[in-house]
């Protein structure tokens, strides 16, 4: 069912838990009290028929029925229209998981719609309830109330990505091979961190301004300035974050840089010792070649060959081989290839 949580208060007490849309609209025209009615992935019907029931603007139902809108607060005539964007860090599988929540406020009203599990309204609720006096106070009130649950999820959120980042850190100096695949997702987390947190300084700022303006009561403008402060240090640390996370991709970059001219540097290393081994094999195989040819000559047992009736013809030989091979020698050694 898209309606979860349904009820009408008086005074700061619940007098009547509705089934049903309409049972809400009769029982506010009797008792005159306020109406707190949460909606979860709605049919288009119902909330048409809550927007038909306060006069919403046309605007700001079909972006409650749509979606996909950005953190935002708009005012039109007697009702403001926030938009926010809650979220919560998912233990099992290390990602934060964003989610939309709509919210219609009016004189005797509030309306939210929410399309994912966070926030987790009934936690605000009963918070509320349990606290009359300030529940009294109206539908402002109760939008704080909305506000603070939002802000408050945030806090694991901020714990879950600084001990991811933590990790990432042992990560980059371990030589992790995933570890550029994980700076990049996360830091695409930050970002969309970044754009759910930083519009609501401004819209709690704009609260603020207009407090006087239309009544806000005291204690609430206190609230709210206690909320504020704490998107101050949500804001501050996703800043953070960022900045770490870009520091993470630098040092990873020059890590990896470093890594492939070490690698350059060992190949080359390898690459001239092994032109080294093969000068030395290659001078030793010509100094051997040089009294193998002569010997090779002197094999063929021609019979017209001066030197097999000369008295020192075997001697020449032998001298021909030593002088040729020692002459190769000298030669590969001056160039240093032995």
């Amino acid at each position: 069912m898209s309606l979860v949580d349904n009820a009408v208060y008086v005074d700061g007490q619940r007098v009547a838990s509705p089934g049903s849309l309409d049972e809400t609209f009769m029982t506010m025209r009797t008792t005159g009290g306020m109406a707190w009615i949460g909606l979860y992935r709605p049919d288009p019907a119902d909330v048409r028929a809550v927007a038909q029931e306060f006069d919403l603007n046309d605007l700001a139902v079909e972006d409650a029925l749509s979606g996909h809108q950005r953190s935002k607060l708009e005012r039109y005539g007697g009702t403001l229209f926030m938009v926010l964007r809650p979220a919560r860090y998912l233990d099992d599988v290390e990602k934060v998981e964003f989610g939309e929540l709509h919210v219609f406020v009016g004189p005797d009203f509030v309306v939210t719609v929410r399309h994912a599990e966070s926030p987790n309204l009934a936690k605000a609720r009963r918070r509320m309830e349990r606290k009359p006096e300030l529940l009294a106070k109206g539908p402002q009130a109760v939008l704080y109330a909305i506000v603070d649950q939002v802000v408050d999820e945030y806090a694991p959120v901020v714990a879950g990505l600084e001990n991811d980042i933590d990790e990432i850190e042992d990560d980059l100096f371990g030589g992790s091979p995933d570890v550029s695949r994980r700076i990049y997702e996360l830091h695409r987390e930050v970002i969309e961190f970044q754009r759910a947190t930083q519009p609501l300084d401004e819209i709690l700022a704009t609260l603020e301004r207009g407090a006087e303006k239309y009544g806000l009561d005291v204690d609430l403008r206190e609230r709210l300035r206690d909320v504020h402060d704490h998107v101050f240090r949500v804001v501050d640390r996703a800043n953070a974050f960022r900045s770490l996370l870009q520091n993470a991709l630098s040092v990873h970059s020059t890590l990896v840089g470093q890594r492939q001219n070490e690698e350059m540097q060992r190949l080359t290393e390898t690459s001239l010792a092994q032109n080294e081994e093969v000068k030395r094999i290659s001078s030793w195989a010509a100094i051997l070649f040089a009294p193998t040819l002569v010997g090779a000559v002197y094999g063929m047992n021609f019979d017209h060959m001066p030197e097999l009736d000369w008295l020192w013809g075997y001697p020449f030989a032998l001298a021909l081989m030593v002088g040729i091979g020692a002459a190769l020698y000298g030669a590969f050694k001056w160039k240093k290839w032995l």
